[in-house]
């Protein structure tokens, strides 16, 4: 038998991969879903505010954690997961039906220069996630809106949703299918804009701190801070595009993103934008050191698959 590092990964098939992959995904979603749900109340507030079910603004990640343990208790920190779990498998599935055509739309050839080549690299995956957003984004708006279900801290205070099926329900009922989607635009730029910053970042820095022998410990590190920088970059457009979910039921709306962002710096301030990006960075150390976990994981269902096959 083949040393652990000799291990071929190929030998797993769609399904392992799809299962294991699906296994890793939950398990990191869940873990991180506290910090979660904190960072999206902080982010959303001012919609929160406007509706009433939130009598005060949050002073930060602990207040927020406080106050929201005080009115709902533990479990609640984990609302809205499920609907955040069950997006992997869909877009995993979507993924790999996609992926030939999309890369037939954007081949690269070896005479290509870098730019091109980044540029077909961006085109491709913003493609990709597009196409997926388009079965799985009302998955994003319903944990979006489940998440932000803050219990007021006044007694007697009721949840706007009751669960997944009742967000469906209430907001085909007051928007039609068009409020499942409210966002969606502007989801997709995100998509191309988080990719574009990944890949430049991660190509510049590989060559700097990733040698022949790059530990784990370095390698993660890596991953952690291109990822970081690339959802701060990303960040704002995060938070227009759920602000945008959130009024979707609601009597005022916003024209569109650009609406949206205007009306957010001018009343709030351009600080608003990145509300919520603390939690967020410590929530990418939770779910980056679960995922790395996992890999390991990995590693040894394969080596027990191929010893007992």
């Amino acid at each position: 038998m083949s040393p652990p590092g000799g291990i071929d990964l190929s030998k797993l098939s769609f399904y392992e991969n799809f299962l294991l992959g699906g296994a890793a995904a939950v398990t990191s979603k869940t873990c991180a879903a506290p910090l979660e749900r904190v960072k999206l109340l902080i982010q959303n507030q001012g919609e929160i505010l406007k509706s009433g079910r939130l009598d005060r603004p949050y002073n930060g990640i602990i207040d927020c954690m406080v106050r929201t343990f005080k009115n709902e208790g533990i479990l609640p920190f984990w609302r809205g997961n499920f609907a955040n779990c069950i997006r992997y498998f869909p877009t995993q599935a979507l993924n790999f039906a996609f992926k030939d055509k999309v890369r037939a739309m954007f081949v690269e050839r070896p005479s290509d220069s870098y730019f091109m080549k980044f540029s077909k690299n961006i085109g491709a995956g913003g493609a990709a996630g597009a196409l997926s957003l388009c079965f799985v984004y009302s998955l994003d708006f319903c944990f979006t809106r489940l998440a932000n279900d803050a219990l007021a801290s006044k007694s007697g205070a009721q949840r706007q949703f009751r669960g997944m099926t009742d967000v469906y329900i209430q907001t085909i009922k007051s928007d039609g299918v068009r409020g499942l989607y409210r966002g969606f635009v502007i989801s997709c730029v995100g998509i191309i804009v988080y990719r574009g910053c990944f890949f430049g970042f991660y190509d510049s820095l590989k060559p700097i701190m990733l040698g022949d022998n790059a530990g784990l410990l370095v390698s993660f590190l890596l991953g952690y801070v291109v990822t970081i920088c690339s959802e701060l970059m990303a960040y704002p457009i995060d938070t227009v595009r759920r602000r945008m979910m959130m009024t979707s039921g609601e009597a005022v709306k916003y024209r569109g993103a650009i609406d949206c962002t205007m009306q957010i710096v001018r009343k709030e301030g351009a600080y608003a934008l990145m509300r919520g990006a603390g939690a967020n960075m410590i929530r990418g150390v939770a779910g980056a050191g679960v995922l790395a976990g996992f890999d390991k994981f990995k590693e040894l269902y394969v080596m027990l698959r191929v010893k007992y096959s």
